[in-house]
């Protein structure tokens, strides 16, 4: 084990840091006694979105209020969460955004679609976010 992470509980309303523990695949220490007990003293899952992982390094990215836990790390095991915590590329996220634009692209097509099928505005705008004034425009 040569390298540490923390583990820590992301406080309610806070930007999401670190990637979710699970994200990182099964890490050796998950099955110890220390973490085992650390999820259970704070009646949470390893499964749970607040329960996240920083690489050595970024402690100062955990927030001062969260329970934390430091963790030790195989090499290899070290390499994955590092991965899983790196931010995204910038062609990565405009990809991302490329998508987004084609599925957006014919919304009201699709509104419309959906409307004559008999879904429910209401019911769309629970679905898709669309602000509800938009979807009543295509109803007139």
């Amino acid at each position: 084990m040569a390298d540490d992470a923390y583990l820590f509980l992301l406080p309610d309303r806070h930007p999401r840091l670190g990637a979710a523990f699970t994200s990182v695949g099964t890490l050796e220490c998950a099955t110890s006694p220390a973490v085992h007990g650390w999820l259970q003293a704070h009646g949470v899952s390893a499964s749970s979105e607040q329960v996240r992982i920083l690489p050595a390094g970024a402690e100062a990215f955990v927030p001062s209020d969260a329970e934390r836990l430091p963790l030790p790390l195989s090499e290899e095991e070290a390499l994955r969460v590092q991965q899983e915590c790196a931010p995204q590329s910038v062609t990565d996220v405009e990809t991302e955004l490329l998508q987004f634009r084609d599925t957006t692209q014919d919304w009201e097509g699709l509104v419309h679609r959906a409307l004559t099928a008999g879904v429910p505005a209401t019911r769309i705008v629970q679905l898709t976010g669309l602000d509800p004034q938009d979807i009543g425009r295509l109803t007139m």
